[in-house]
């Protein structure tokens, strides 16, 4: 088998895509999509007539209408080809508002819903601000499940877990890129600061008893990505999943149950959780980053659904 192979063995394996034609070459379980991943996508030819159907199919809808409307047409044409979940991300530019990502929340399975999918086939994305997370704690007493991202510290997970939330997307490779910068080395293996995270992480929710599920993502390279074969889903990005394919190395399970973990349970609240986030310099510049590079990549999303019209 190839690693590819030999990794869904151990994990779930997700792409982390707008592309359809990925999804069906790599038959990955789950899909995720983001509003830079659309934005790529809708600049293909084979892709523009999605954006172009929906801009017609509303013509006196506004242009968050006509967003919406293409992240659900993206998502009902990726389920044709994974058997399990496609993730949807709402606006970041929502990221600090409770109230509205609810709502919005709401309005995406909606949609999905009268498209003919089924709620338990969606996860809605949100950004994990203390915000975002009371978001999904609501959403997900509907019945609605959450994949809360742009998560890079120890404290937006446990609070995620303390909420009930579905799954989390832990950024392997953002963290790698931050302590590259930081420290000028180039971290290998299982001294990634990413990889880490991710493992401290699943330590925690197994020796915690949480269920919610730990999805690795962002990686730069497949050295990350095996690092946390074991881990309950990874997403991984076109590129990545065809050098897996091509490589018949051996892979080994490394994240396991570790009763033996030293590892204290942290009483978290909002005060606990902005002054833990605050100080790790890594996770408070990465939020910020991530937040303003999504809502950045949506403005563009609607500057050009407005040049259609």
């Amino acid at each position: 088998m190839n690693q590819l192979e030999q990794l869904k063995q151990y994990t779930t394996v997700v792409a982390d895509t707008g592309d359809f034609q990925s999804i069906k070459a790599y038959a990955p379980q789950d899909a995720t999509t983001n509003p830079s991943l659309i934005l790529k996508a809708v600049q293909k030819p084979e892709y523009r007539p999605l954006l172009e159907k929906a801009i017609a199919d509303a013509p006196g809808a506004s242009t968050e209408a006509i967003v919406d409307s293409l992240l659900i047409a993206f998502g009902v044409e990726i389920l044709k080809y994974v058997p399990g979940r496609v993730s949807t991300e709402i606006d970041a530019a929502l990221s600090f508002d409770t109230e509205a990502t609810v709502a919005k929340g709401r309005e995406l399975i909606a949609l999905y819903e009268k498209n003919g999918v089924s709620r338990e086939r969606v996860l809605i994305k949100i950004a994990s601000t203390w915000e975002g997370i009371r978001a999904a704690e609501i959403l997900e007493k509907d019945g609605i499940h959450c994949n809360l991202t742009l998560l890079f510290s120890l404290c937006q997970a446990v609070a995620c877990a303390e909420a009930g939330v579905k799954l989390i997307s832990p950024f392997v490779g953002r963290i790698y890129d931050w302590y590259k910068k930081s420290t000028g080395t180039d971290y290998q293996g299982a001294d990634d600061p990413g990889v880490q995270s991710v493992k401290r992480i699943y330590q925690y929710y197994r020796k915690f008893g949480y269920d919610t599920e730990v999805m690795g993502a962002s990686f730069r390279n497949t050295s990350q990505i095996l690092e946390l074969a074991g881990c309950d889903l990874l997403t991984i990005s076109p590129d990545l999943l065809q050098k897996l394919a091509d490589s018949d190395a051996p892979v080994e399970r490394k994240l396991v149950k570790d009763d033996s973990a030293d590892i204290e349970k942290i009483a978290m609240d909002e005060k606990t959780f902005r002054f833990m986030l605050n100080e790790d310099a890594m996770g408070t510049e990465k939020l910020a980053e991530g937040i303003r590079a999504f809502v950045a990549d949506s403005l563009k999303l609607k500057q050009m659904i407005e040049g259609m019209r």
